[in-house]
């Protein structure tokens, strides 16, 4: 693809939108925006869930955490219906602008409705890249922050959790993450959790 494919427009749109975040992570002893590093481990893990994703599925899975240091969960109420409305808004306000910036690197609206779509994740368990975007969620998740999480949760709940993650994931992604480098003890969880 050419440097000036709307493709390789949109992509470095969402990034230079992604390199905003204040937020920064320390990887290999490099300081990077923490959304930035965050896209990036989500497109590492469609590349490993499938070998020729297309180009609509590449910046879905590019543009799910879009901006989400501007409305911070704590902005919203404690506990799950607080936590279930933050998440849609947010993956509302990520679908937009993804479908924005396509449009603006000329992509018809179709195509960017569809993007929008999967970052809302609308069709979850039936259509191919929604079910990406939340495999490749998941997956990141699973290997960046469940260990810290876990810490943070009570058991019970945290088994639950665990439980409807796995739920919303794919067999290939499932696969995967019982391939994932985990401590002792978050891999005991989530024996506990599969085995109920």
């Amino acid at each position: 693809m050419s440097a000036s494919s709307p493709y390789q427009q949109a992509l470095a749109a969402l990034d230079a939108l992604h390199a905003g975040d204040p937020r920064r992570v320390t990887v290999d002893g490099e300081s990077l925006p923490q959304e930035l590093w965050h896209a990036g481990r989500m497109s590492a893990w469609l590349e490993q869930l499938d070998a020729a994703p297309d180009e609509l599925v590449r910046l879905a899975v590019r543009g799910q955490h879009l901006q989400r240091w501007q409305v911070p969960r704590d902005d919203y109420p404690e506990g799950r219906v607080g936590y279930l409305t933050w998440r849609r808004d947010q993956g509302k306000r990520a679908g937009e602008t993804t479908a924005a910036l396509m449009r603006e690197a000329g992509y018809p609206d179709e195509a960017a409705e569809q993007v929008a779509r999967m970052i809302r994740k609308q069709g979850l368990g039936r259509e191919a890249g929604t079910q990406a975007v939340e495999d490749c969620a998941c997956l990141v998740f699973l290997e960046n922050y469940f260990a810290d999480f876990s810490k943070q949760i009570d058991h019970d709940h945290l088994i639950r959790i665990v439980q409807m993650t796995w739920k919303k994931m794919s067999p290939r992604a499932h696969a995967l993450a019982l391939e994932l480098p985990m401590t002792a003890e978050a891999r005991a969880l989530v024996e506990e959790a599969l085995a109920s």
